[in-house]
C-alpha cells in the first residue's frame, strides 16, 4: 500500500513539474507578445521606464501563467523528489524556445534543435532513473531531518560561503567574474528548495486538518524562504545586468541544480538505496540536459541550418584543397564577401608553402 501511494505521489509530482515548465515557458511568450503589441502602438517601452504594459491583457495573461507555473512547481516538491523536480525546470527553457519559433518568428537554428532534443532525452532518462526519497509525512519528521548533523554542516557551509562571497569577494570581483553572483544565488537556492519542500508538507498537513500554524517550524521555513528567494532574485538580476543572458542561464542552471541535488541527497537520503545503474542514469540524464541547454543558448545567434550544411562542407573541402575558384564565389552574391576571404586565405597559404611573400 505504501509503495502504491509512493508511486501515485511520484506521478502527481511529475505531472505538476511538467505543467510548471509549460506554464512558465508560455508566460515568456505571452509577455513578449504583449510588449511587441505596445511597441507597434507607439507606447513608451518598458526598457525606457514605461508602464503601459499594465493595460495590456496579454502581459497580464503571461503574468498569470507565470504564477500558475510557480504554484505548480511549489506543489511538485511536496510529492516528488527534488532531484527530479529541479532538473525538469530546464523544460521551461525548451518550451519557450519552441513556442517563440512559432509565435515570435524567432527561428531555431540547427544547434537549438539538437539542444531541444537532448534536453528531452535527458529529462526522460532522469524520470526513468529518478531516486525515491525517504518518506517525510509530518513537520515533526521534517524537523528531525533538518536537525541531522550532516544537513546542519551543509547549511552552515552554505551560509558561510555565501556571506564571504557577498561581503568579501563580491565587491572586488563581482563585476568581472561571472561565477561570483551566480554562485551566491545558486547555493542559497539549495536552501530555498528545502524550505519549499518543508512548506509543501505543512500545506498537506493543513488540508488534513492538523494545527500546523501553531508549529514554529512552519513560520521558520516561511521566513527562511522569503530571505533565500529575495537573495536569489537580487544576485541573479545583478548577474543578468552585467553579463550576457546566453552565458548566465546555462551556468546558473548547472550550479543551481548541482547544489539542489547535493542538498537533497544529504537531507532526504535520496541516493542511499539507489542501484548503480540508476545513479549512472540520473547523472547521465543531468549531463545530457546541461549539454542541451548549452547548445540552445550558446549558439542561438549562429545562422546555421541543415539546408546550408552541405554547402558549408563543400566550401570547407574546396578551401582545404585550394580549389575554390573566384568564379564560384562571386557567382553567389550573398556569400561573395565570405568567399573572398577564403580565397585570400588560400592564396596566402599557397604563397607561404612556395616560400614567396608576394601574396602579402
Amino acid at each position: 500500500m505504501s509503495q502504491t501511494r509512493g508511486r501515485y505521489d511520484f506521478c502527481i509530482g511529475l505531472v505538476l513539474a511538467m505543467s510548471s515548465s509549460i506554464f512558465i515557458g508560455g508566460s515568456f511568450i505571452l509577455k513578449k507578445k504583449g510588449l511587441l503589441r505596445l511597441a507597434r502602438k507607439g507606447s513608451m517601452r518598458a526598457g525606457q521606464g514605461g508602464h503601459a504594459y499594465l493595460k495590456e491583457w496579454l502581459w497580464w495573461a503571461g503574468l498569470l501563467s507565470m504564477g500558475a507555473g510557480e504554484v505548480a512547481n511549489f506543489a511538485a516538491y511536496a510529492f516528488a523528489p527534488a532531484t527530479l523536480v529541479t532538473p525538469l525546470g530546464a523544460l521551461s527553457v525548451l518550451v519557450s524556445a519552441i513556442l517563440s519559433s512559432f509565435f515570435l518568428n524567432e527561428k531555431l537554428n540547427l544547434h537549438g534543435k539538437i539542444g531541444c532534443l537532448l534536453s528531452i532525452l535527458g529529462s526522460t532518462v532522469m524520470v526513468i532513473h529518478a531516486p525515491q526519497e525517504e518518506e517525510v509525512e509530518t513537520l515533526g519528521e521534517m524537523s528531525h531531518k533538518l536537525g541531522d548533523p550532516g544537513f546542519v554542516v551543509f547549511a552552515t557551509l552554505v551560509v558561510i560561503v555565501s556571506l564571504i562571497l557577498i561581503f568579501v569577494v563580491g565587491p572586488r570581483h563581482g563585476q568581472t567574474n561571472i561565477l561570483v553572483y551566480i554562485t551566491i544565488c545558486s547555493v542559497i537556492g539549495a536552501l530555498s528548495v528545502s524550505c519549499v519542500k518543508g512548506l509543501g508538507i505543512a500545506i498537506k498537513e493543513l488540508f488534513a486538518g492538523k494545527p500546523v500554524l501553531k508549529h514554529p517550524l512552519s513560520w521558520i521555513l516561511l521566513l527562511s524562504l522569503i530571505v533565500c528567494v529575495s537573495t536569489q532574485i537580487n544576485y541573479l538580476n545583478r548577474a543578468l545586468d552585467i553579463f550576457n543572458t546566453s552565458i548566465v542561464t546555462p551556468i546558473y542552471y548547472v550550479i543551481f541544480t548541482t547544489s539542489v541535488l547535493t542538498c537533497s541527497a544529504i537531507l532526504f537520503k535520496e541516493w542511499q538505496h539507489m542501484a548503480a545503474d540508476d545513479i549512472i542514469g540520473t547523472f547521465s540524464g543531468f549531463l545530457t540536459i546541461i549539454v542541451g541547454i548549452f547548445l540552445l543558448h550558446a549558439f542561438k545567434d549562429v545562422n546555421f541550418t541543415l539546408a546550408n550544411l552541405p554547402l558549408s562542407l563543400r566550401k570547407d573541402d574546396r578551401a582545404a584543397n585550394g580549389t575554390l575558384s573566384t568564379y564560384e564565389c562571386f557567382n553567389q552574391d550573398e556569400e561573395s564577401s565570405a568567399c573572398l576571404g577564403e580565397i585570400q586565405s588560400t592564396e596566402s597559404l599557397s604563397a607561404r608553402r612556395n616560400g614567396s611573400l608576394s601574396a602579402f
